[in-house]
């Protein structure tokens, strides 16, 4: 990638100076979006592509974040872990427009281990944690009826007791290679700062972007 390099360690974006980290950057993005978005602030467009080459997005929950990456949960069985398993590399994408903000970033996934996911479900509502054993996720579905007669199915199947995480069913997660930091400007003059992994301070190499 070919990017202009910054002359120092920060650099300025909405005319304040960042950290020279980008998950550093990240989280204090995170906590504003978690204050201004009304829904769903840690939700993200993952892109994904299969051996075939064809890709694939949709939106996930960002679940879990930190120094080893960024973690969601999902159906083994569904398109997104087929393209995963034949090609483990993947985009995320968050969007906040009432910051006029949204992140890019770029990596690797895999899968997290079973006690973290066993530990993740456990938190889930009942009905979400039954309906993960009533999904046949990204299968074709006759009519809904049929998918909730197999929630009921289930429901009936764990009464009276907890119900236990699906074999089929797990996290990934994503170890970042790239972030592309996009703030909104006038007159459509944005401001693109970029991070990638290798060298620097903080072991990320660092730019800026033309619009």
């Amino acid at each position: 990638m070919n990017f202009v390099a910054l002359p120092h360690a920060d650099g300025l974006i909405d005319g304040r100076i960042m950290s020279n980290d980008p998950l550093e950057i990240f989280n204090s993005w995170f906590v504003e979006a978690r204050e201004t978005e009304l829904n769903d602030s840690n939700a993200m467009t993952i892109a994904t592509a299969g051996a075939d080459g064809q890709p694939s997005a949709r939106m996930v929950l960002l679940k879990e974040h930190g120094v080893e990456g960024f973690t969601f949960y999902t159906n083994q069985e569904s398109r997104k872990a087929g393209d995963i398993k034949d090609n483990p590399k993947a985009a995320i994408l968050f969007h906040w427009k009432s910051l006029r903000r949204q992140i890019r970033i770029e990596g690797s996934l895999s899968v997290v281990p079973d006690e973290t996911a066993d530990a993740y479900f456990a938190t889930r509502g009942r009905d979400s944690q039954l309906g993960a054993w009533a999904s046949e996720q990204s299968r074709p579905l006759d009519r809904r009826e049929t998918f909730e007669a197999r929630f009921a199915e289930m429901k009936a199947k764990f009464a009276g007791g907890d119900v236990p995480r699906p074999p089929h069913w797990s996290g990934y997660c994503l170890v970042p290679e790239r972030f592309e930091f996009w703030q909104d400007r006038e007159h459509r003059l944005h401001e693109r700062r970029i991070f990638e992994r290798g060298g620097g301070a903080a072991g990320w190499t660092e730019g800026m972007l033309y619009p």
